[in-house]
């Protein structure tokens, strides 16, 4: 995965994106948002290790990879594939945890009980994997599968032959950004299950969020450090684990309500960098994500010595308000997508659209709203920041310039041909024989549409300023589904089915 980086966008190049947008809405599809977040819970079914339960309805998948942990001596069955390969990685699957639970505590109510619970089933597949990886005191275990030997392979997680290797990091081997974000996962799902009537596991997951995260701050080092081999390039920590500290301790407070918590984000907010890098947020970098999170403290009267989050959380949304001077401005594509350079550009469209929408939830329920700097005219509204992030939502259902949806199975033309191993070969009801790594190859190169549809999946989608997508499975960078695009959009996708239109709240 390559390191997100921010990027400048000449003021000229921004108001030519807003008129095509304005020029645009007049054309726009009224989207159903409802349907877009049934089928992106759906996805998750498909990313499905273990043993599939009864309820599993993408009935293509079958069970896969049950003897995981086998070779360590503990059970590691279950949990994600992250995305298009057959690969178990905590960094990724703890983030995207964290965040489905982020939207079902601040847009719980709009998901509809329906689809509240379908959602909470999705969590609930991950927290399960996660308390089996922490069970073994002062060892987080971080990764089942050989990356590089799994990639060469293409083949149907049914089949995998290629070695399921435990990693793991401990007191001797420090990991303590996937410790604390594996702690912040832990902290952030308690709520939604205490939330949902479910006092023991929520109490469960709580208690082993802090131990946990007791053990990523007392055993300090970046994972990427410990498991190079393992976990580099794929996930490495490229921005440090100081960031997870914070991340897993400000989680941990708003789950548990501890003042230890509290006084440890303000011993610690110079010495973990709480203010560097304010405009990133995803599976690498919190430091955006703990901005937004703390605010909230301020914005509802409860602690005014954090002030400066709430003053980098602005700083922040700002980046990203198309049209307001002094501040450095994220790119935009012609079509009017966030862009950002690297690879699998939608992780940054639905994490930071996220953002916008859980600031301007905690701005109208102050009644405040973003400052920009100089004065009133430089600043913006909550509606302003809604608008925004529908707007990217939107663009990924089919406003764009291909008038494509880039989720699978949304809308009359979506990719055909994702990166998806699962996907792309015939599924063991259609082709019982086993796929070996090799054979697999053939169906890898196919100009054919993948045989299974992995509904709901958002791919990468365009990666460059042009708003081209190839719709080509060669093109990992941009046909690839990942569980940490399709985690954010949950609660954009709940909060918009309900408020469609963002001046109304």
């Amino acid at each position: 995965m390559a390191r997100p980086v921010s990027t400048a966008k000449p003021m000229a190049v921004v108001v030519v994106a807003l008129l095509l947008a304005a020029a645009a809405s007049a054309v726009l599809a009224v989207h159903d948002y409802g349907d877009a977040l049934r089928k992106s819970i759906l996805f998750f079914e498909g990313q499905r290790s273990g043993r599939l339960p009864p309820t599993q309805r993408l009935r293509w998948r079958q069970d896969s990879a049950i003897h995981d942990g086998a070779e360590a001596g503990v059970d590691l069955t279950g949990g994600y594939y992250d995305a298009g390969d057959n690969v178990k990685f905590g960094f990724p699957m703890a983030f995207t945890a964290t965040l489905m639970s982020w939207g079902l505590i601040d847009f719980g109510r709009s998901f509809g009980a329906a689809h509240e619970a379908d959602a909470r089933a999705a969590l609930r597949w991950a927290t399960d994997y996660l308390l089996k990886a922490t069970s073994t005191p002062g060892t987080v275990y971080v990764q089942v599968g050989d990356a590089s030997r799994d990639h060469a392979c293409w083949e149907r997680p049914e089949d995998m032959d290629t070695p399921r290797t435990v990693y793991k990091v401990d007191a001797a081997h420090p990991g303590s950004d996937v410790a604390a974000e594996t702690a912040a996962a832990l902290a952030a799902a308690s709520i939604v299950f205490r939330d949902a009537g479910d006092p023991g596991y929520a109490r469960a997951l709580l208690d082993r969020a802090v131990q946990v995260f007791e053990f990523a701050d007392a055993h300090r080092g970046a994972y990427s450090g410990s498991l190079r081999d393992a976990v580099c390039p794929c996930y490495c920590d490229y921005d440090g684990y100081q960031d997870e500290l914070l991340w897993g301790a400000a989680w941990l407070h708003r789950a548990s309500r501890r003042r230890e918590y509290r006084e440890y984000i303000k011993r610690n907010e110079v010495a973990l960098g709480a203010s560097v890098s304010i405009n990133e947020f995803g599976w690498d970098n919190k430091h955006a994500g703990i901005n937004v999170l703390i605010s909230k403290e301020v914005l509802m009267g409860k602690d005014e010595y954090f002030r400066s989050f709430r003053e980098n959380a602005d700083n922040f949304i700002c980046s990203l308000l198309p049209g307001i001077s002094g501040h450095p401005q994220i790119q935009y594509s012609p079509g009017g997508l966030l862009f950002k350079v690297g690879n699998s550009n939608m992780q940054h469209v639905t994490s930071l659209s996220f953002l916008l929408l859980a600031y301007s939830n905690y701005l109208s329920h102050a009644d405040a709203r973003v400052s920009c700097g100089g004065g009133g005219a430089s600043s913006a509204s909550p509606v302003q920041l809604r608008r925004v992030a529908k707007r990217q939502v939107d663009y990924i259902l089919g406003d764009n310039p291909l008038r494509m949806s880039y989720m699978v199975g949304y809308g009359p033309r979506y990719p055909l041909r994702i990166h998806h191993r699962a996907s792309s070969l015939p599924s063991v009801a259609a082709h019982p024989a086993r796929i070996g790594c090799k054979m697999g190859a053939a169906y890898y190169a196919s100009p054919a549409p993948n045989p299974n549809l992995l509904v709901g999946a958002v791919v990468g989608g365009p990666s460059n300023s042009t708003d081209a997508f190839p719709d080509a499975r060669a093109v990992f960078q941009q046909s690839e589904p990942t569980t940490y695009i399709n985690a954010p959009l949950l609660g954009l996708l709940a909060y918009f089915s309900q408020h469609p239109d963002p001046a109304q709240h």
